[in-house]
């Protein structure tokens, strides 16, 4: 129901933009409008009391809905509007965040969620403290947990905020706080029984609104209304044109723009990283059954192929479009969009720039003839999905659509780790550190006051430095990976593991992850001023000297924290106390679901 709602809502707003003539700006109001004002009323009928819903929606998720949840939790900012950009750019090079992504849901679902939810409780850091036993690891999981998330939250309120300030031509500033409203309103009331349903509705307008532009384009180039079936094609002629272009790093050309260590890098920090994030680990304690938490991993699959598939095709298609409608034209003849995302800032076409002339994305001055070449043309990958529309020559409802999609990506993530960081500090630090007698009425008010303080301070961030959506969204993986995996894998398959080994392994692989990101991949020229990958960034303590060790580029760093934190995780274990017999049960129960109902 809900589904054919939303495509009958899509159907009126497109015949009232034909026949009334909307403008563009009425559009994008309506539809974020409506879409965000439906996921706020989806939060006031989820509000709860109740602390098992609040914390883990009642355990009554159905496995379907969950991996939906899942999916939308897990496809943010980056996946809608930067992994299509990314291809574009970066063309094969680019494969290394779809192989790392979607591989990591397999060591999700054998290493990690059906034990997460034999275990039950709320959040990982409960795991922790229970497995290996005291408040220290309990509060190093917080503070790592609280670090990643906030490095994910900054990439998704700068997709909301590059959406709203380009739908509804307001500030970036006042969209991030536009669309933190939406969040707050669905988190603070229900937490995660109001975030699990949210996250289910965002899912049907994500997918729809990815779907549909390259559906339409694949049809207008080559009648196929499968894109993922009939991008071949195209990309053969695509490899024609840029031999035409004088392009020696095709789109297909492996290890073109990275090289081989940085791609299979980036490809293992992005798989052990998925494995290893707080918020979507969360989703596997909502679901009635260790059975359903399998299934549940399964369908998340499912749901996040259909828009990983479908991205190659989005980049292949988009930059066919941009090879013939753009390059070669003369510049009175380019199509409006170029003129209109122009203004936003996200192309540039630099025929006319000459060496005094500074344009954002113009590296070098043009020859001046008055036609577009294809390295006079520069155009930003977080552009290309939500250019993609008015590159088509779709109606503008279309756009205001894939606003809406890539909102709700953005706001979806957002959802997770908002609760995620609130959780951590007034469940795992204030319920079971500061205060256990805490009364859940006193539980719910602090988990809702720090929902409010951590968005004010994630808005003040992301506001003053924004990044690049993509690089942040990595750099949060590498610490994910470096932080959590060693403690949760051993944590399972290895009794040995003893509290201090997991304390050392925690904070090797974590700072040594960070020291990384901090002394290549930020250059502290703002809050967060973060170099655009995969160009390697100056040592900031030697300008102009690259720091990185072996060549690896910061979004990686997780290739030499996560094997240094498991590494000492079990030499410090071995060198230290055993664990008890009443850990090693608890392990055993862990290791084999079907030993006791769950």
């Amino acid at each position: 129901m809900y589904t054919g709602g939303f495509l009958a809502f899509l159907v009126v707003l497109a015949l009232a933009e034909h026949f009334f003539n909307l403008s563009d700006k009425t559009i994008g109001y309506v539809f974020l409008a409506a879409t965000i004002g439906l996921y706020a009323l989806i939060g006031v009928m989820s509000r709860t009391a109740s602390s098992d819903e609040y914390y883990v929606a009642g355990r009554r998720v159905p496995a379907v809905f969950n991996g939906m949840a899942t999916a939308s939790d897990w496809m943010s900012a980056a996946s809608f509007i930067g992994m299509a950009g990314t291809l574009y750019v970066q063309g094969y090079d680019g494969l290394a965040f779809i192989m790392g992504w979607t591989g990591g849901y397999v060591l999700v679902a054998l290493l990690i969620a059906p034990y997460l939810r034999k275990f039950g409780q709320y959040t990982i850091p409960d795991f922790l403290g229970a497995r290996y036993g005291g408040n220290t690891i309990r509060l190093i999981g917080v503070v790592c947990a609280i670090v990643v998330s906030f490095v994910y939250l900054m990439a998704q309120l700068s997709g909301a905020g590059l959406i709203m300030s380009r739908f509804l031509g307001i500030e970036m500033m006042w969209g991030i706080i536009a669309a933190l409203g939406g969040v707050l309103v669905c988190s603070m009331l229900g937490g995660m029984r109001a975030v699990t349903w949210t996250q289910v509705a965002q899912y049907i307008v994500l997918i729809i609104a990815y779907l549909i532009p390259v559906v339409w384009l694949s049809i207008k180039v080559t009648g196929n209304p499968l894109p993922q079936f009939a991008y071949g094609g195209v990309l053969e002629k695509i490899g024609e044109l840029e031999q035409q272009f004088g392009v020696a790093a095709g789109h297909v050309v492996p290890f073109a723009r990275t090289d081989m260590a940085n791609f299979l890098a980036l490809t293992f920090c992005l798989m052990v990283g998925t494995a290893g994030l707080p918020h979507v680990l969360m989703r596997f304690y909502t679901v009635p059954s260790v059975k359903e938490a399998r299934t549940s991993v399964g369908w998340a699959l499912l749901f996040i192929f259909l828009l990983y598939f479908t991205a190659p095709a989005y980049a292949v298609f988009a930059k066919y479009a941009v090879y013939t409608d753009v390059i070669g034209k003369g510049l009175d003849q380019l199509p409006q969009w170029v003129a209109y995302w122009g203004k936003i800032g996200v192309v540039a076409v630099c025929d006319a720039v000459d060496a005094a002339t500074t344009i954002k994305g113009c590296t070098a001055a043009g020859n001046g003839d008055g036609i577009v070449q294809l390295k006079e043309l520069w155009l930003h990958g977080d552009a290309i999905v939500l250019a993609t529309p008015e590159i088509a020559g779709l109606p503008y409802v279309i756009s205001g659509l894939v606003a809406a999609g890539g909102l709700a990506a953005a706001l979806s993530t957002a959802d997770g780790l908002l609760l995620t960081m609130s959780n951590a500090l007034s469940h795992d630090f204030y319920t079971k550190v500061v205060n256990p007698n805490a009364s859940v009425v006193q539980r719910l008010t602090i988990a809702r006051v720090l929902l409010v303080v951590i968005a004010a301070i994630a808005a003040y961030a992301t506001i003053h430095a924004p990044a690049t959506i993509l690089q942040l969204v990595g750099q949060a993986f590498s610490l994910a990976a470096s932080a959590f995996f060693p403690a949760l894998v051993l944590g399972v398959f290895w009794k040995r593991a003893n509290k201090a080994g997991a304390i050392a392994g925690m904070l090797v692989g974590f700072l040594l992850a960070g020291y990384y990101i901090g002394g290549v991949g930020w250059n502290f020229n703002g809050l967060f001023g973060v170099s655009f990958f995969p160009d390697p960034a100056p040592n900031p303590a030697n300008p102009g000297v690259d720091g990185r060790w072996f060549g690896i580029n910061a979004i990686s760093a997780g290739i030499f924290g996560m094997p240094a934190g498991l590494l000492t995780m079990i030499v410090v274990s071995l060198l230290t106390k055993d664990t008890s017999p009443d850990i090693k049960a608890m392990v055993e129960n862990l290791r084999y679901p079907r030993l006791s109902k769950a």
